[in-house]
């Protein structure tokens, strides 16, 4: 798979927010050039959750993640929800790969009945229609039986859905640890290289477990 050269990273109102804030930075650190697109519902997750205020304004958060990260010229962008001649809104200038972490599932419900009624449903519809990857991380528990469904007929459309479920083979220390698993798999699947964790079986497992 080459490596994409321009991601969407969608944050809505699931629970999850450091999950796509650490994707964020680390698709910056990977030299990708990063379109950022936020709801309402993400401001009030990032205050509850991390103590965050996100400005309501884009050109204030592509300020702030542009200090908070070293960001190179034309390498950040941040889109309003509505704004529509934001590339991502036609498909004619999609991006190479969308994810949506955290996805909330009013998003995934829209998203699989082809809504675009702001600019986080319209550039999944787009980035569907153009037959590019799209990555799902709902974030939810328990799941209804309407949520699976629309997780069953997005991939099937070929969609990702990558629950942000960490594992502990690795022996996480930290929080950190575990948002950096759920990363690490979805820049695998999106094609670009990182060194958050080791491969399965690159690493020493440890001693037998007790109750083996």
């Amino acid at each position: 798979m080459a490596p994409p050269s321009t991601v969407t990273v969608a944050l809505t109102g699931a629970s999850g927010l450091p999950y796509g804030l650490r994707l964020i930075e680390c698709l910056l650190s990977a030299n990708v050039r990063v379109w950022v697109l936020y709801s309402q519902a993400a401001q009030v997750v990032a205050r509850q959750e991390m103590g965050l205020s996100l400005p309501s304004r884009p050109a204030e958060v592509e300020a702030w993640l542009s200090e908070r990260h070293d960001v190179q010229p034309g390498q950040l962008r941040v889109f309003g929800r509505e704004e529509w001649f934001a590339p991502v809104a036609s498909g004619s200038n999609p991006a190479d790969a969308m994810v949506v972490c955290p996805c909330s599932m009013g998003t995934l419900a829209a998203i699989a009945c082809g809504m675009s009624d702001n600019l986080i449903e319209r550039a999944a519809d787009v980035t569907l229609k153009e037959q590019r990857k799209l990555v799902l991380v709902p974030r939810e528990t328990p799941l209804s039986a309407i949520h699976l469904e629309n997780m069953l007929k997005l991939a099937r459309l070929g969609v990702v859905i990558l629950p942000p479920v960490p594992g502990f083979y690795t022996h996480p220390q930290t929080v950190g640890d575990m948002v950096d698993f759920v990363v690490a798999r979805i820049l695998d699947q999106i094609g670009v290289d990182h060194a958050l964790l080791p491969r399965w079986g690159e690493a020493a497992t440890g001693g037998a477990r007790d109750d083996a």
